[in-house]
């Protein structure tokens, strides 16, 4: 598991190419989401993988079990590092995502995760929206239960919920953790963040990075600071 995957949050390849290639990130881990994939398709994981690229695809599949497992077989056939589905779509859901995902790989090395509470939603949001009662953390850690209980190798949950994940689900279930914030860069739409440094010392095995690395004026230089914060527990 890499521990940083830089979110590749722009519209088109051709967008995503230009920003690798002009910020020397070549072979960077990326994750795609729903933007990129559903304007380009199959075709950018194939162009990313090419050029050597370790690939966390963020699609976030939430449907009937059926159409779930399907859908997760043939994106077992990208052979990338992770694939991740809503928790809160059960245990029947999860478990034939599962299955899509063995049948559909060669080299059974994709890694199947669940999303519990996004980093962008709060109590509040959660209670009087949702309808769902109680706190993020412990909505978060019982969607983790249903996730491990139904074979999933991990979680997207907030740093914050870390050490309970573990603690519920067993050192091995990986924990992956947007919201990861260069101390100096500004919150954006996530409530639930912390540093690097924060994120190695709860635990997580691996972060995802967007803003902090795409919008700031040098994002190679701040992949760095990224890596270095990680790798030594420094502050910047």
């Amino acid at each position: 598991m890499n521990p940083l995957y830089m979110a590749l949050d722009v519209p088109t390849w051709k967008e995503a190419r230009d920003f690798l290639d002009t910020n020397h990130l070549q072979q960077v881990p990326v994750k795609v989401g729903m933007e990129l994939f559903y304007r380009e398709g199959v075709h950018v994981i194939e162009q990313l993988k090419e050029r050597g690229h370790a690939i966390f695809l963020d699609l976030k599949l939430h449907d009937i079990p059926t159409t779930v497992k399907r859908a997760m077989a043939n994106l077992a056939s990208l052979e990338v590092d992770i694939v991740n589905i809503h928790a809160l779509g059960g245990s029947d859901m999860i478990a034939r995502a599962k299955e899509g995902l063995i049948s559909g790989s060669k080299m059974d090395r994709t890694k199947l995760i669940a999303v519990t509470v996004l980093t962008s939603m709060d109590e509040q949001t959660m209670n009087q929206d949702l309808h769902i009662d109680g706190g993020v953390t412990e909505q978060a850690v019982h969607l983790a239960k249903v996730a491990y209980e139904n074979g999933a190798d991990g979680v997207v949950c907030s740093v914050q919920e870390v050490e309970q994940m573990k603690a519920n689900c067993g050192d091995d279930f990986l924990t992956v953790t947007p919201g990861i914030r260069l101390a100096r860069s500004e919150k954006d739409d996530q409530k639930r963040i912390a540093t690097p440094s924060i994120a190695r010392s709860a635990g997580t095995d691996s972060m995802v990075v967007g803003r902090s690395i795409t919008k700031a004026e040098e994002p190679f230089k701040a992949y760095q600071e990224v890596m270095k914060e990680w790798n030594n527990g420094a502050s910047y």
